[in-house]
């Protein structure tokens, strides 16, 4: 039981999404959950200097003057820039342990389980890099269904669908195995990516990333809504340059996400269609359970189960889940650990 307190006691599990990075620290649960942003400032000198992270450097998106740049060192899931990647680990590692008597963590780092060999090295090289004694790896989908609540060891079809910010994931499980999985390397920021399109050919306006994010989670929606919503948009008139503003309603943001949210479907549909009968008995059974921050969309549980023919709820910490799955099998390492993966362990 001692060894187990230690082990506890320094774990500490990272939701690594494009998106955000949640933490999880497994006595004290959740401390950081902030967007996978960093700001860099070129130097005079020859180099780059990181100037903020998290929430400070999403809010510099598209304000930054000349010489300051805004990166998301994660694409799709994966990591798109190792060295900023690491500095972004370090950074969250650094707050936790300087509050800490450890300071050598053993971390474990979620990844989506279709990614390569080479990019789960990359993630597990990073957590090393960053500070960590030990890293270890576990599939989204298993962290999101422990999360979840769902029953993984059982002999038993759990299915769980992961919207996430730059990848969809679904996977059904059992035993605490994957037997299924499929995956689109797009979700929630090609929603804002299209709803950025959208204004700019339709309307002949001009809006960031950030402002696309805000109109989805306002008035977007998967389904008809009983009374259809509005927003005042901002932006920049295409024709004169000029700052304009114009009125957009939920009907026209659903008529660009509807293709989005047909290919997770299709995606989904392909999934089951692989899934041995005994299985899909069960998801017919139970559901299938939505996690992920664009799971969040209006009227999504209802509109998937319509087409997939099969009820899907919505997790109860939907956005949260993956870094929750990550604390259980931290705080029960010695029944969990075949859920990890790792590499040789390295002398630092």
């Amino acid at each position: 039981m001692g060894f187990l307190k230690k082990s506890i006691g320094q774990g500490i599990g990272i939701d690594l999404g494009t998106s955000n990075i949640v933490v999880y620290q497994s006595d004290q649960g959740i401390v950081f959950d902030e967007p996978s942003a960093v700001a860099v400032r070129k130097m005079p000198q020859g180099g780059r200097e990181i100037i903020a992270y998290g929430h400070e450097a999403k809010a510099m998106e598209g304000k930054t003057p000349q010489g300051v740049t805004v990166i998301r060192p994660l694409r799709d899931g994966v990591i798109a820039n190792y060295d900023m990647t690491e500095a972004v680990l370090k950074h969250y590692l650094s707050k936790i342990t300087s509050e800490s008597r450890f300071s050598r963590p053993l971390v474990v780092v979620s990844v989506p389980a279709k990614v390569t060999e080479v990019e789960r090295r990359a993630v597990l090289d990073a957590a090393i890099g960053a500070g960590a004694k030990e890293s270890y790896i576990i599939d989204e989908p298993i962290a999101a269904a422990l999360g979840a609540g769902l029953p993984i060891a059982a002999p038993q079809g759990n299915m769980v669908l992961d919207i996430g910010g730059g990848t969809s994931e679904v996977a059904v499980i059992s035993l605490d195995g994957i037997v299924v999985t499929n995956s689109l390397r797009s979700a929630g920021k090609e929603m804002d990516e299209a709803i950025v399109s959208m204004f700019r050919q339709k309307r002949a306006l001009l809006i960031g990333e950030g402002t696309a994010e805000t109109i989805k989670e306002t008035i977007g929606s998967a389904v008809t809504l009983d009374e259809e919503l509005t927003m005042e948009v901002k932006g920049r008139d295409l024709a004169d340059g000029l700052p304009k503003a114009e009125i957009v309603t939920s009907l026209e943001i659903r008529e660009v996400l509807l293709p989005l949210i047909s290919r997770i479907e299709d995606m989904v549909k392909v999934a089951l269609e692989q899934t041995p009968p005994e299985l899909a008995k069960d998801i017919v059974d139970h559901g299938i359970v939505l996690v992920g921050g664009a799971s969040q969309l209006r009227g999504l549980p209802e509109r998937l189960t319509k087409s997939l023919n099969a009820p899907v709820f919505l997790a109860e910490n939907a956005i949260h889940a993956v870094a929750l799955g990550i604390g259980r099998a931290l705080e029960d390492m010695d029944r969990m650990r075949h859920l990890l993966t790792t590499v040789q362990k390295r002398n630092r």
